[in-house]
């Protein structure tokens, strides 16, 4: 059996970092990773990127040594991907911090609207069903990261905690001080505007839940194969048939629904912001799905049916 040799270069300066000698040709890009790791303690292998070019783009921790175009000398160019967290952790930490933020408005602690409020009560219905549905969101998305969501990615950036922090809380803690102060005015059409969005909401969320649960079926744990997506017997997931990302379709809707209960201006921009993000990742996700699988169904739009 032939074995390979791997140099390892720094894909900014040329300098040769690291030479494997005896590599397994069926060795794993993720193994391979692991070999430098021990020359190199201080890139352990999440922050690595390994490709073939260095402006290329980044192997994957599954691609198989003797199946890249390389001779038995194979070149490697490393790129530092900084330091490095857990999907997980980033996502109990933006998810836990509105949770907790938007209940300190509610309840009115101290400092907040001055002293004679504290922790008094609202005397509008539509106030503390906010607080149900905001609270039920946010306790949904933590259980869904701890037991439905299966990452195809173990890890992230660490920046991208603070940065996604900064948009969940921040925007939790503003549409929190306008639901739950004193002066708040309730809906201009009154009972019939909150029950209506509280269906919006409602429906959304299971929706939401519903397609989550049809992904993770999707997946076998530990694996990072991906497949089309299709509708189950679940009616919620009909909407598969219409567009590639109906999760964001069903978040979006939610939050929607949020707006016309509190009819809270904070709430309607965090909607906003939310779906130009979403569309974004929905876009690249649809691109992707056309571009791996040539039997993709052609009606679908990446988030809205029909038209986006």
């Amino acid at each position: 059996m032939k074995h390979y040799e791997v140099e390892i270069l720094d894909a900014k300066t040329r300098e040769k970092l690291c030479f494997l000698d005896k590599v397994e040709p069926h060795a794993t890009i993720a193994e391979i990773k692991n070999l430098f790791t021990k020359t190199h303690p201080q890139w352990y292998p999440a922050r690595q990127s390994l490709r073939l070019d260095p402006k290329g783009k980044s192997l994957k921790d599954e691609d198989v040594l003797q199946k890249l175009p390389v001779g038995t000398t194979a070149t490697l160019y490393f790129r530092d991907l900084g330091a490095q967290i857990s999907w997980v952790t980033v996502f109990l930490t933006e998810y836990a911090g509105p949770l907790f933020i938007y209940l300190l408005f509610y309840f009115r602690v101290p400092f907040i609207y001055g002293h004679k409020y504290d922790f008094t009560s609202s005397r509008h219905t539509v106030v503390h069903l906010a607080c149900i549905c905001h609270s039920f969101h946010y306790v949904k998305r933590l259980l869904e990261t701890l037991f439905v969501h299966r990452f195809s990615h173990g890890t992230m950036p660490l920046r991208n905690i603070f940065k996604n922090c900064t948009y969940y809380w921040g925007f939790a803690a503003w549409m929190a001080y306008y639901i739950n102060h004193p002066l708040y005015t309730p809906p201009t059409y009154g009972a019939q505007q909150v029950k209506l969005a509280l269906a919006i909401f409602v429906i959304c969320q299971l929706g939401n839940f519903s397609i989550h649960m049809a992904l993770r079926d999707l997946r076998p744990a530990g694996s990072k194969t991906r497949k089309i997506p299709y509708p189950t017997k679940n009616p919620f997931t009909w909407l598969f048939l219409l567009v590639s990302c109906p999760n964001y379709t069903y978040e979006v809707g939610s939050w929607i629904g949020f707006a016309i209960m509190t009819q809270c201006l904070p709430v309607a921009l965090f909607s906003l912001v939310g779906f130009t993000q979403m569309t974004i990742w929905a876009k690249g996700k649809h691109r992707s799905y056309l571009k791996e699988f040539r039997d993709y169904p052609p009606l679908r739009m990446p988030i809205i049916p029909f038209l986006l």
